[in-house]
């Protein structure tokens, strides 16, 4: 399994750097974990956008979903795609109310809202508690705490783990989800600090004290605030988990 970082700018996207999005690959499969801003030009600096298998979405901020508009656009319009995109629907994971929320983010106009279906190019499935195949995949989602319905994504393949948060404060499902995981991907928005908001996201000690209660073999920080001081957080997590690091945008990492 190969890791592809195409964002990595906790929140909002930061100078020069996107917001969440990630590919997963396996036996030539390509698999989506979100799609925020900016992502998208990304992608296509990678791979040809059409060559992805699924998406999954862990929830439905912007900043983890607002690049599946220009998606759709790509997938509607291609003057010449390379298959029939209504015959070969494109796999998307994602909380219940995906296709509503997404349709009525990709409405042209008011007159057109009620009318907007995107079902003629995505094939919605709402993610739950019980493990499904995704191309070469196993994918399992976790609840998490987080201001809107949102999803810890865990996915395995020929015996290795990846873990990935979304975004979430610190909850018991966190650590059943990451147990074991040969690479914990986490988020890490902000130093740790007394008063910060519960059920929103994790800091940097945090994250290091879920690595190391889960006995991951690698921890990877993730969705990093521009306004907040990466090094600060990478040394709080180390301090918990040594063998933490920051992700770079694109970026890939082997998970071994």
């Amino acid at each position: 399994m190969r890791l592809t970082i195409l964002g990595c700018s906790g929140s909002v996207p930061g100078p020069g750097k996107a917001a969440s999005g990630y590919l997963v690959e396996a036996e030539g499969f390509l698999f989506g974990l979100d799609l925020g801003n900016g992502t998208f030009a990304e992608l296509q600096t990678h791979h040809d956008p059409f060559e992805l298998g699924a998406l999954a979405l862990s929830h439905l901020h912007p900043d983890h979903c607002a690049d599946f508009g220009a998606l759709t656009v790509l997938r509607r319009y291609h003057p010449d795609p390379p298959y029939d995109v209504t015959e070969r629907r494109l796999p998307v994971h994602a909380p219940e109310n995906a296709p509503d929320r997404l349709a009525k983010a990709y409405a042209p106009n008011d007159t057109e809202l009620a009318e907007t279906d995107l079902s003629d190019v995505y094939e919605f499935h709402a993610l739950g508690a019980a493990p499904v195949e995704v191309g070469p995949f196993e994918l399992r989602a976790i609840p998490v705490d987080h201001p809107t319905e949102a999803f810890g994504l865990r996915i395995s393949h020929g015996g290795r783990t990846l873990a990935y948060t979304g975004d979430t404060g610190p909850c018991a499902a966190l650590d059943e989800f990451a147990e074991g995981a040969d690479v914990l991907l986490a988020e890490a928005t902000w130093t740790d600090a007394p008063g910060r908001p519960p059920g929103v996201h994790l800091s940097g000690r945090q994250a290091g004290e879920l690595a190391r209660r889960a006995g991951a073999g690698r921890l990877l920080l993730t969705h990093v605030a521009p306004w907040s001081d990466a090094a600060a957080i990478l040394a709080e997590a180390k301090g918990e988990f040594p063998a933490a690091e920051l992700v770079e945008q694109s970026a890939t990492y082997e998970v071994l």
